[in-house]
């Protein structure tokens, strides 16, 4: 299963970061998958920072920044992958 956690709202090309606001709670070692126009891909949260400050998990209203694997565009949806 999974909840929409977020939005992108700034992807970093050079560095592979994207910047995420979240609607939801979010925890490193979560699932996220990502999906959007032409995003669609899923990865592990290994570390996530607010203001360059590293964070074990953050909540709805916070812009967490993440590294990601795949490619990531502005408006993609984030979605926090479950096992129920």
């Amino acid at each position: 299963m999974e909840k929409q956690v977020g939005r992108i709202t700034h992807f970093f090309a050079k560095i592979n970061v994207a910047a995420i606001e979240l609607e939801d709670e979010l925890n490193v070692g979560d699932t996220i998958h990502v999906k959007g126009h032409t995003s669609d891909w899923t990865q592990d949260v290994s570390s996530m920072q607010i203001e360059h400050d590293q964070v074990q998990k953050a909540g709805p209203g916070d812009v967490i920044g993440i590294k990601v694997e795949g490619h990531a565009r502005e408006h993609d949806v984030v979605y926090k992958v479950t096992d129920a």
